[in-house]
Protein backbone atom coordinates (compact mmCIF):
# COMPACT_ATOMS: atom_id res chain seq x y z
CA UNK A 1 0.00 0.00 0.00
CA UNK A 2 2.86 2.35 0.99
CA UNK A 3 4.76 1.68 -2.78
CA UNK A 4 0.82 2.62 -4.11
CA UNK A 5 0.36 5.49 -1.87
CA UNK A 6 4.52 6.81 -3.19
CA UNK A 7 4.08 5.76 -7.08
CA UNK A 8 0.42 7.70 -6.62
CA UNK A 9 2.34 11.61 -5.44
CA UNK A 10 5.39 10.64 -7.46
CA UNK A 11 2.80 10.62 -10.60
CA UNK A 12 1.06 13.84 -9.23
CA UNK A 13 4.64 16.03 -8.77
CA UNK A 14 7.23 14.69 -11.03
CA UNK A 15 5.35 16.22 -14.26
CA UNK A 16 5.22 19.67 -12.72
CA UNK A 17 8.33 19.29 -11.93
CA UNK A 18 9.84 18.47 -15.54
CA UNK A 19 7.33 21.05 -17.11
CA UNK A 20 9.90 23.58 -14.92
CA UNK A 21 12.54 22.13 -16.52
CA UNK A 22 11.13 22.70 -20.58
CA UNK A 23 12.19 25.34 -22.47
CA UNK A 24 9.69 28.25 -23.44
CA UNK A 25 9.51 28.58 -27.16
CA UNK A 26 9.97 32.43 -28.64
CA UNK A 27 9.99 33.69 -32.32
CA UNK A 28 10.00 36.15 -34.93
CA UNK A 29 9.99 37.83 -38.31
CA UNK A 30 12.99 40.00 -38.76
CA UNK A 31 11.61 42.73 -40.93
CA UNK A 32 13.06 46.47 -41.87
CA UNK A 33 13.79 49.02 -39.41
CA UNK A 34 11.66 52.00 -39.00
CA UNK A 35 13.14 54.36 -41.44
CA UNK A 36 12.45 57.86 -42.82
CA UNK A 37 12.45 58.14 -47.55
CA UNK A 38 16.02 58.30 -47.39
CA UNK A 39 17.24 55.27 -45.70
CA UNK A 40 14.26 53.04 -47.35
CA UNK A 41 17.12 51.38 -50.03
CA UNK A 42 19.51 50.86 -46.93
CA UNK A 43 16.98 49.15 -44.89
CA UNK A 44 15.50 45.70 -46.81
CA UNK A 45 15.82 42.22 -46.48
CA UNK A 46 13.98 39.31 -44.43
CA UNK A 47 15.06 36.55 -41.25
CA UNK A 48 13.90 34.57 -38.99
CA UNK A 49 14.58 33.77 -35.49
CA UNK A 50 13.91 31.09 -32.93
CA UNK A 51 14.44 31.08 -29.11
CA UNK A 52 14.41 29.15 -26.50
CA UNK A 53 14.51 29.78 -22.63
CA UNK A 54 15.13 27.57 -19.84
CA UNK A 55 15.42 29.31 -16.38
CA UNK A 56 17.76 32.24 -17.12
CA UNK A 57 19.67 30.65 -19.97
CA UNK A 58 18.57 32.00 -23.60
CA UNK A 59 19.32 30.06 -26.72
CA UNK A 60 18.72 32.42 -29.86
CA UNK A 61 19.42 31.43 -34.09
CA UNK A 62 18.36 33.04 -36.72
CA UNK A 63 18.80 33.82 -39.97
CA UNK A 64 18.96 36.61 -42.65
CA UNK A 65 18.93 37.32 -46.15
CA UNK A 66 18.03 40.01 -49.12
CA UNK A 67 20.02 43.10 -47.16
CA UNK A 68 21.50 45.68 -49.47
CA UNK A 69 24.45 45.54 -48.23
CA UNK A 70 26.83 43.46 -46.17
CA UNK A 71 26.18 42.47 -42.12
CA UNK A 72 28.15 44.18 -39.54
CA UNK A 73 27.07 42.64 -36.61
CA UNK A 74 23.50 42.19 -34.40
CA UNK A 75 22.30 41.36 -30.84
CA UNK A 76 19.79 41.65 -28.84
CA UNK A 77 18.37 45.19 -27.60
CA UNK A 78 15.93 46.25 -25.11
CA UNK A 79 13.36 48.76 -25.28
CA UNK A 80 10.75 50.14 -23.42
CA UNK A 81 8.22 48.37 -25.05
CA UNK A 82 7.50 46.21 -28.39
CA UNK A 83 8.26 48.59 -31.15
CA UNK A 84 10.13 51.10 -29.20
CA UNK A 85 13.79 50.91 -30.00
CA UNK A 86 16.63 50.88 -27.06
CA UNK A 87 20.34 49.95 -26.07
CA UNK A 88 22.10 46.51 -27.00
CA UNK A 89 21.85 44.39 -24.16
CA UNK A 90 23.90 41.79 -25.58
CA UNK A 91 26.07 40.68 -28.92
CA UNK A 92 24.92 37.86 -31.38
CA UNK A 93 27.65 35.60 -33.62
CA UNK A 94 27.53 36.53 -37.14
CA UNK A 95 28.16 35.03 -40.08
CA UNK A 96 27.77 35.73 -44.02
CA UNK A 97 27.22 39.48 -45.47
CA UNK A 98 24.44 40.10 -47.57
CA UNK A 99 22.77 36.77 -45.81
CA UNK A 100 23.62 34.57 -43.33
CA UNK A 101 23.18 33.36 -39.86
CA UNK A 102 23.44 33.64 -36.33
CA UNK A 103 23.02 32.41 -32.98
CA UNK A 104 23.91 33.27 -28.82
CA UNK A 105 23.93 32.19 -25.93
CA UNK A 106 23.16 34.22 -22.55
CA UNK A 107 22.31 33.66 -18.97
CA UNK A 108 20.09 36.58 -18.19
CA UNK A 109 19.99 38.89 -15.56
CA UNK A 110 17.14 39.23 -13.50
CA UNK A 111 16.61 42.57 -15.07
CA UNK A 112 17.20 40.94 -18.70
CA UNK A 113 14.67 38.51 -17.73
CA UNK A 114 12.03 40.73 -16.66
CA UNK A 115 11.78 42.60 -19.86
CA UNK A 116 12.57 39.74 -21.96
CA UNK A 117 9.31 37.82 -20.70
CA UNK A 118 7.35 41.78 -21.33
CA UNK A 119 8.51 40.95 -24.96
CA UNK A 120 10.81 44.42 -24.89
CA UNK A 121 13.83 42.18 -26.08
CA UNK A 122 14.62 42.22 -29.84
CA UNK A 123 16.87 41.26 -32.23
CA UNK A 124 18.69 43.87 -34.69
CA UNK A 125 21.04 43.12 -37.28
CA UNK A 126 23.49 46.34 -38.46
CA UNK A 127 25.05 46.30 -41.68
CA UNK A 128 27.37 48.76 -44.16
CA UNK A 129 24.63 51.27 -45.23
CA UNK A 130 22.51 50.96 -42.14
CA UNK A 131 24.87 50.86 -38.85
CA UNK A 132 21.91 51.98 -36.30
CA UNK A 133 19.97 49.25 -37.66
CA UNK A 134 18.77 47.04 -40.90
CA UNK A 135 16.52 44.28 -39.49
CA UNK A 136 14.40 43.70 -36.30
CA UNK A 137 12.56 41.85 -34.16
CA UNK A 138 10.50 41.41 -30.81
CA UNK A 139 11.12 38.12 -29.14
CA UNK A 140 7.90 37.00 -28.41
CA UNK A 141 6.08 33.29 -27.62
CA UNK A 142 6.21 31.14 -30.56
CA UNK A 143 3.17 31.39 -32.56
CA UNK A 144 2.22 30.75 -36.07
CA UNK A 145 3.30 32.99 -39.11
CA UNK A 146 1.41 33.20 -41.86
CA UNK A 147 2.61 34.32 -45.13
CA UNK A 148 3.02 37.64 -46.76
CA UNK A 149 -0.23 39.25 -47.50
CA UNK A 150 -2.37 36.41 -46.00
CA UNK A 151 -4.78 37.15 -43.16
CA UNK A 152 -4.52 35.88 -39.61
CA UNK A 153 -8.28 34.12 -38.58
CA UNK A 154 -9.84 35.37 -35.43
CA UNK A 155 -7.09 38.29 -33.54
CA UNK A 156 -4.15 36.77 -34.93
CA UNK A 157 -1.20 37.42 -32.55
CA UNK A 158 -1.73 40.60 -30.66
CA UNK A 159 1.41 41.18 -28.26
CA UNK A 160 -0.07 43.88 -25.98
CA UNK A 161 -2.61 40.92 -25.43
CA UNK A 162 -0.99 37.12 -25.57
CA UNK A 163 2.23 37.89 -24.05
CA UNK A 164 1.95 37.27 -20.36
CA UNK A 165 2.15 40.24 -17.91
CA UNK A 166 2.69 42.91 -20.81
CA UNK A 167 0.42 45.95 -20.59
CA UNK A 168 -0.36 45.37 -17.12
CA UNK A 169 2.26 46.86 -14.71
CA UNK A 170 0.96 49.55 -12.70
CA UNK A 171 3.57 52.05 -11.59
Amino acid sequence: MARFVLAALAALFVPSVLTGALADDYATRLTAVAYDGAMRANVQGDGHVTAALQGNKLTVKGDFSALPSAATGGGLYSGEGIGVPGPQLLPLQLSGQNAGSFEGSFTLTAKQLTAFRRGHVYVQINSQKAPDGNLWGWLLPAHPFPGANVPEKGHGFLPQLDVPGNWTEKK
